[in-house]
């Protein structure tokens, strides 16, 4: 768990500066606590620590110094009150949401969102008696409003989803969230907090793939939780009774009293990570936060070249169509300058006609862009989901979720624009 005090600093600073500060002769750079354990001299003082009475490190599967270090950047750069590091984005979804529902609960989510987070809640978190209504992000307020339960204890979506690239309306689903006494979850792992801060427009909770754009190298995979410190757990406790009521488990320790602003990360580290022990090798902590150093001036570049190449694409009359909430004409441009008016992403997402087989063969025949299950990376990549991410879906869930049988996403690196787009040309005039 991490806490980080608000400063005023912008979050393409807080990248380089923010998380750690070193003392008189300490190095300028963190250190790496490679370990799994820690030294103690007195018992009653470790006694303290698995009570939660006192803060500390005793072992690396529930905190580490290094984790922590990187999780108060992450912090920082959203505006939040409390961070954990997880294992990957995945973790980090599952344990957002798992940490507050239980067995007989209901999660609201949007249905564009990435598919193996579509999984995870519609199929594993099934088995766990914990069911969910899916609603397009386009929804009425009426329509939003029907899909709530009694037991409904949480609402998730995507601030840009993956790979529909439709942004979603913060405030619409955080009015009826809040009006349902729930959290509102989003995962902000597309805009990264350089071109998008969800709490400011009354998201609660916030999640990241720290593998994607804060990493941004295809070298560690990675996740974090952030969260606002915003939401009044014990204005609805009877709805979070793991919040609000005594845990067993740590001698009656109850979160949401004990432990304030940092109630619902500490119970994620001290329940859900002792248990499932999600967390993150201190060395890829220490490397995505190096890589993190230059998210501000990596993701300009990104959103730039999307740019550049998305107009590209929308002039090529052999493309059927281009999502770009950039680009002024698009469906969700009107959303993307309300809440990311620097910037989106470097992801685009456009249609090649003529079935599977065309879109193999444009895939096929690029060169310099790679074909990887990866996104949001130095290394301009692409991807068709229909046939991967979001194999396992129906085709009636496909289309909720946005995802179209000649969907190709691609993500832009930070090369030269130019150069992504003769690649893209060269193939489509060789598949096409």
């Amino acid at each position: 768990m991490a806490a980080a005090p608000l400063g005023n600093e912008h979050e393409d600073t807080i990248c380089v500066q923010g998380g750690y500060q070193p003392g008189n002769g300490e190095s300028r750079t963190p250190p790496i606590i490679q370990a799994t354990t820690f030294k103690y001299t007195s018992s009653e003082q470790m006694s303290r620590l698995f009570d939660l009475s006192e803060s500390g490190y005793f072992y690396t599967r529930l905190q580490n110094p290094t984790n922590d270090t990187v999780a108060a950047k992450i912090c920082a750069m959203e505006g939040g009150a409390a961070a954990m590091l997880t294992s990957s984005g995945q973790a980090a979804n599952f344990f957002a949401l798992f940490n507050i529902c239980n067995e007989g609960d209901h999660i609201v989510a949007s249905s564009a969102i990435y598919g193996g987070t579509f999984n995870l809640i519609n199929v594993t978190m099934r088995k766990m008696g914990i069911t969910c209504t899916f609603v397009s992000p386009d929804c009425s307020d009426e329509e939003l409003e029907a899909a709530f339960q009694p037991n409904t204890k949480a609402v998730f979506g995507e601030s840009i989803a993956n790979p529909a690239l439709i942004v979603l309306d913060f405030e619409k689903f955080a009015h009826a969230a809040h009006a349902h006494g729930v959290p509102l979850i989003v995962d902000n792992t597309f805009p990264t907090p350089i071109n998008c801060q969800p709490f400011r427009y009354g998201v609660d909770i916030v999640t990241h793939a720290t593998t994607k754009y804060m990493d941004g190298h295809g070298s560690c995979v990675g996740g974090a939780i952030v969260d606002s410190g915003n939401f009044d757990w014990l204005a609805h406790a009877e709805k979070f009774p793991g919040m609000c009521t005594p845990d067993d488990s740590y001698h009656g320790v109850v979160y949401a009293k004990d432990f304030g602003k940092a109630a619902f990360i500490t119970k994620a580290t001290a329940q859900l990570m002792r248990d499932f022990g999600s967390t993150p090798a201190p060395i890829n902590s220490w490397i995505m936060g190096m890589h993190l150093e230059s998210l501000g001036v990596r993701i300009e570049r990104h959103c730039a070249n999307a740019r550049k190449v998305a107009a590209f694409l929308e002039d090529d009359p052999r493309i059927s169509w281009v999502s770009c909430p950039e680009l002024p004409g698009d469906k969700y441009h009107a959303l993307a300058e309300k809440y990311m008016p620097d910037g989106t992403c470097g992801v685009i997402s456009f249609g090649v006609p003529g079935g599977r087989d065309k879109v193999s063969a444009f895939l096929d025949h690029l060169q310099m862009i790679s074909i990887a299950t990866h996104v949001a990376d130095a290394r301009s990549c692409v991807l068709y989901p229909a046939g991967t991410t979001h194999r396992q879906l129906t085709e009636e869930q496909l289309d909720e979720a946005g995802v179209g049988i000649d969907l190709v996403r691609l993500s832009c690196g930070i090369e030269n624009a130019d150069d992504i787009i003769a690649d893209i040309r060269q193939a489509l005039d060789a598949a096409l």
